[in-house]
């Protein structure tokens, strides 16, 4: 067998992340064999996906020759242990660049790490480099092509993480959503992507864009190897007054548990419903079908229909305070995308910015009632498949509603367009209820891939 086949057979067998990360620990797999796959993938595929904004491999073999040479002296062992991550562009790492996708940022250097690096290093994950993000974390597309078809976008603003870990040029990855920024890209190049409850994950480090909306969250093959990440990166940090001072959910275990009763999902048509894809209508009419007595529709309240307004009030109010020297120094330097953002969040009337505010505790009210006819609620991720061209990163009217009520998301990429292309599946779970929401994920994610009938 050659060097080149020896490679792409260690890339596949990655995709099982907590297999993976078996085999690294006993010394069945080396770190450095492990990242010169993917080194050789990357380089292989980048010129045509473009998901990279900054990557060293020389630095990614000295992490794994030192992680080898400390497996190898019997030293206690990190959960993420030789695995490699790729971090979206404004995530703060000290002495590689952070340049946020923005032409103002470039060449900057930071000092110190983001709260989630320091807890991957502390893990031995394995820092793969730095993926392309939208210019600040909105809506103007970076250079990054999705996978499956470069001609369609990857989605957006976490669009490089999300590519990255469809392409198998890495098996894990971190981004961030305050609108659709996790689970749409995820969707459109078809990877599992998870938004946990707002707050569960610090944001110190990070480019804050709105601190009422802003939520890491994380990328993999499956839900199980996303537990594995998450767990790592939860926790409570003084510096975010997002986060609490409470116990980890366990994801992990969560994901490896079958549930003692078959979960039972709520079929919700969200606001928008009616501008999506017809083939993603009939995929999920399919879905609904195939899962029978597990699932029954679910009308939302009227009150979500106004959602996504009360969202992007915040979102623009607040963006236009943080991102104020973007729109001061350097109005002719960003997208007008980015530049008309700020003009409207300028333009907030201070009582429709706080009356916004309010409106997550009308819409939780109205979740917990819901929540207690089902497990968790099954919606689109998108509007159907990646659409074509790359000036654009698709609509997240399927995603906001739910980063405003703070609660937790998982895409799960189970249906597939007529052009080959992913359709993402949403399961939306009651806030801080993660580990039950990713338990569920893991069942769906496996009953599709066994029992599900043909064609689903």
């Amino acid at each position: 067998m050659g060097a080149e086949a020896r490679q792409k057979e260690t890339r596949i067998e990655a995709h099982g992340v907590t297999l993976l990360r078996d085999r690294l620990a006993t010394g069945a797999l080396d770190a450095l064999a492990l990242v010169e796959s993917y080194i050789a993938r990357i380089e292989a595929r980048e010129p045509e996906v473009g998901a990279w904004a900054w990557f060293d491999p020389d630095f990614v073999r000295s992490q794994a020759r030192a992680l080898d040479a400390h497996r190898r002296a019997g030293r206690r062992l990190g959960r993420l242990h030789g695995l490699p991550v790729g971090l979206k562009d404004i995530i703060d790492t000290a002495r590689i660049p952070t340049e946020n996708g923005c032409s103002m940022d470039a060449g900057r250097v930071p000092l110190k790490d983001a709260y989630v690096v320091e807890r991957l290093k502390k893990e031995g994950a394995i820092i793969m480099g730095k993926t392309v993000t939208t210019e600040l974390a909105f809506m103007h597309p970076g250079k990054t092509a999705n996978p499956h078809n470069t001609g369609h976008t990857p989605g957006g603003s976490s669009q490089g993480s999300a590519a990255a870990v469809a392409d198998g040029m890495v098996p894990l990855a971190v981004g961030t959503q305050t609108g659709g920024s996790i689970i749409r890209p995820a969707s459109f190049c078809g990877v599992t992507g998870y938004k946990p409850s707002f707050g569960a994950i610090p944001r110190r480090g990070i480019l804050t864009q709105s601190p009422s909306l802003d939520t890491v969250g994380v990328f993999a093959s499956d839900p199980a190897g996303a537990a594995l990440l998450a767990d790592v990166l939860f926790g409570y940090d003084p510096e975010d007054p997002a986060t609490h001072f409470e116990p980890a959910p366990a994801l992990a275990t969560a994901a490896a548990t079958k549930p003692r009763l078959k979960p039972v999902f709520g079929f919700v048509r969200p606001p928008g419903w009616e501008n999506a894809d017809d083939q993603l209508k009939e995929a999920f009419g399919e879905l609904v079908e195939a899962l029978g007595e597990q699932v029954f529709e679910l009308p939302l309240p009227g009150v979500f229909d106004t959602a996504s307004e009360k969202r992007s009030v915040i979102n623009m109010a607040e963006m236009s305070y943080h991102y104020y020297r973007y729109g001061r120094d350097g109005a002719d330097q960003i997208a007008d995308v980015t530049r008309e953002a700020i003009e409207q969040g300028n333009a907030t009337l201070a009582r429709d910015y706080l009356s916004a505010l309010d409106y997550p505790k009308v819409l939780n009210a109205a979740l917990d009632e819901i929540f207690t006819r089902c497990d968790a609620m099954l919606c689109p991720s998108a509007l159907g498949p990646a659409p074509k061209g790359l000036n654009t990163t698709g609509n997240p009217i399927f995603n906001g509603l739910w980063t405003l009520c703070g609660v937790p998301c998982i895409n799960l990429p189970l249906l597939t367009s007529q052009e080959g292309l992913p359709m993402g599946v949403q399961l939306v779970g009651a806030r801080g209820d993660d580990a039950r929401l990713m338990r569920h994920a893991q069942w769906l994610f496996d009953w599709c891939g066994q029992d599900a009938p043909e064609g689903v």
